[in-house]
């Protein structure tokens, strides 16, 4: 393999203009888009054990070690997709992650013995999607898991016996709920229910043979929010809500008397996440995503630490997992020209040591900045987003990527991105816009994006580009559009709807019809048609003259498009149906579907196979620079 990388390094093809010269050497494909080395640490409950995600025999699984010994070894046995989503079983004896079929998302859980590194499938059952509802660590044996095998739109909670995994059902979905929360006694307590208005209402029962109440409601209109946890004594939850306030805070209130108390807030930036302690279940911090992530300490307890934490590196700084006692803390230290780090924090002596990085051979390289920025729309809105420059070139004229996140009920954030850093070591400039509707920076940014699919939204994605432009920094005859998911659909809806702005564009699982859309969404995203109604659009023309199919005739600019074969989000016809339009129309599309993949590419053979073609059609159409395809084993891409 390092042979195989050295030559294609070595068989770059010659570098044609100035600006590219001083670019620093390629970047790998395979170090950028490969199996991480190793990432997702976690420390067991009972602090002896650290389990991480590292490949074996090339696929992503779980190893564990022994803490302060190198007894490092491999307890899962995946051979295809790879695991991303694990933890620990209070037990601290057991692994707990959770797995689906090809990109299908209907994930089942598994249980592995870290000791005799045997694995059980929990939840046997075809079609079936399962959700990790709780656990509790005063409950080692017990997990409740919700279920849609009784009805395929709904899915009901059940109780797991971790030693026999026996399941029971614990509490039936009357039709309407679309989120369980427990309490600390692993009691089903509070049901999230999206109405149909698109108004959101919470319910709570006082324990599992109490009738349920309707407790709390919020209409369509607030930020998204909901039940962050229950206090220590469950008479109590934290709520994440903007009710009464441009952007969501965090409150606690009083389930006996709904009184509220204001815990955290910011005028303009949503809450994004609490700390909890492990055992004593008090609250001690809340974070927020401003330009950057920020944490706000309420347990002064834990000024000591931050302080301590912030002197060890300069990044962003998220606790990723403690032992019971909180004695221990695994740290994650996000920055945006490297790879990501992870420390152990004794908290007694306040020291850190690092345990690895998520990709070490990234420091061979010189990765580019990324610059927190802000423009106004033409209509005098301010549009947030980051901005990365390529390194070693004078950031004047230069081809230019327009990164468009997915969601769209999503932001970009500050941080490595591989993505990125692939394009700006290409040599391109790389705008991310968090155009209106994007979350995070409250209610009145959010609910400017409704109704706004191909309209306001994307042209808070031209301005941008507009904006870059007058800058002086981006080239207007080489700005490329590129994303995922919604950002498949601004690309398609950049092409089609503004012919003239783009030189290219790249979609990855991007939806071409909005009506089709909504009427092939999985079955357990019914709940969520009102909000789709409210933020997209309910009328079927209105959604056809949103949606970039029926102006497919007007595309003249290369596309290529990626897809999933299993996508249950965007369906494989979303991309079949305006490749179809293109081709009878006579204009050239490149279309590659991966049989083994859903919405996005979780496999590194598909994922390396596809950014090698991106990087090509790149090249070609802004005059980048690219490291040759080679030979990619093992993906599964289709051209069509």
């Amino acid at each position: 393999m390092r042979r195989l990388l050295l030559l294609s390094l070595l068989s770059v093809l010659p570098i044609m203009s100035a600006e590219t010269q001083q670019l620093p050497p390629l970047i790998p494909r395979e170090i950028l888009f490969g199996n991480p080395e190793r990432a997702s640490p976690q420390l067991s409950p009972d602090g002896r054990m650290l389990a991480y995600l590292a490949p074996h025999n090339g696929v992503l699984n779980v190893w564990v070690r022994t803490v302060g010994k190198q007894d490092d070894r491999v307890i899962t046995d995946d051979r295809k997709r790879g695991i991303r989503i694990y933890f620990w079983q209070p037990d601290s004896r057991h692994i707990i992650y959770l797995q689906d079929q090809n990109g299908d998302e209907n994930w089942r859980v598994y249980q592995t013995s870290v000791e005799t590194k045997q694995t059980r499938d929990l939840t046997p059952f075809e079609r079936v999607q399962a959700r990790i509802v709780a656990v509790d660590p005063d409950i080692p044996d017990r997990m409740l898991v919700a279920l849609n095998n009784r009805d395929p739109r709904l899915h009901d909670v059940y109780r797991v016996d971790l030693t026999t995994g026996k399941l029971e059902l614990d509490t039936q979905n009357p039709g309407d709920v679309s989120d369980w929360v427990a309490d600390n006694a692993l009691r089903v307590r509070a049901a999230q229910v999206l109405l149909p208005d698109g108004s959101t209402e919470i319910r709570i029962r006082d324990d599992e043979r109490s009738p349920w109440r309707a407790f709390l409601k919020w209409g369509p209109d607030e930020s998204f929010g909901g039940i962050a946890g229950f206090t220590r004594d469950n008479k109590r939850i934290w709520l994440i809500s903007s009710v009464n306030a441009n952007a969501a805070r965090l409150l606690e209130v009083d389930l006996a008397n709904g009184q509220q108390r204001v815990i955290a807030e910011d005028p303009q930036y949503d809450v994004s996440g609490i700390l909890v302690h492990p055992r004593k279940r008090t609250l001690e911090a809340v974070s927020f995503v401003r330009a950057r992530l920020e944490w706000q300490i309420l347990d002064r307890g834990l000024e000591p630490d931050f302080a301590a934490l912030r002197k060890v590196r300069d990044g962003d700084i998220t606790i990723a997992s403690r032992d019971l006692d909180d004695r221990t803390w695994i740290v994650t230290y996000v920055v945006d020209d490297g790879p990501v780090y992870w420390y152990a924090y004794d908290r007694r002596t306040r020291r850190a040591q690092l345990l690895f990085s998520n990709n070490s051979k990234l420091e061979r390289y010189k990765l580019a900045k990324m610059q927190p920025i802000s423009f106004k729309a033409r209509d005098g809105m301010t549009i947030y987003g980051y901005l990365t420059l390529p390194v070693g070139v004078e950031p004047r004229n230069l081809p230019t990527v327009l990164l468009v996140h997915g969601g769209p009920w999503s932001r970009d954030t500050w941080g490595y991105n591989p993505m990125v850093q692939w394009l700006a070591n290409r040599g391109y400039a790389v705008l991310q816009v968090n155009f209106r509707g994007s979350t995070g920076y409250g209610k009145a940014y959010l609910n400017a994006g409704d109704r706004e699919w191909a309209g306001k939204m994307h042209d808070d994605l031209i301005d941008g580009k507009n904006w870059l432009v007058k800058q002086g920094i981006a080239d207007p005859k080489r700005v490329a559009i590129m994303g995922g998911s919604y950002g498949g659909y601004a690309t398609l809806v950049g092409l089609a709807f503004t012919p003239d702005e783009f030189a290219a564009g790249v979609d990855i699982v991007g939806p071409s019809n909005l009506v089709t859309l909504l009427q092939s969404i999985p079955p357990y995203w019914v709940p969520m048609k009102a909000l789709f109604s409210k933020r997209m659009g309910s009328d079927e023309e209105f959604l056809k003259s949103r949606s970039p199919l029926f102006r497919a005739h007007q595309i003249k600019k290369p596309l290529l498009i990626g897809q999933g074969a299993n996508d249950p989000r965007v369906k494989q016809a979303e991309s079949d149906q305006i490749v179809e339009a293109l081709r009878k129309a006579n204009i050239p599309v490149e279309y590659i579907v991966y049989t083994d993949e859903g919405h996005g590419f979780a496999r590194p053979e598909n994922r390396l196979h596809f950014y090698a073609k991106a990087e090509e059609f790149l090249a070609k159409h802004l005059g980048g620079r690219f490291e040759p395809m080679g030979e990619i084993k093992g993906h599964s891409g289709v051209i069509k």
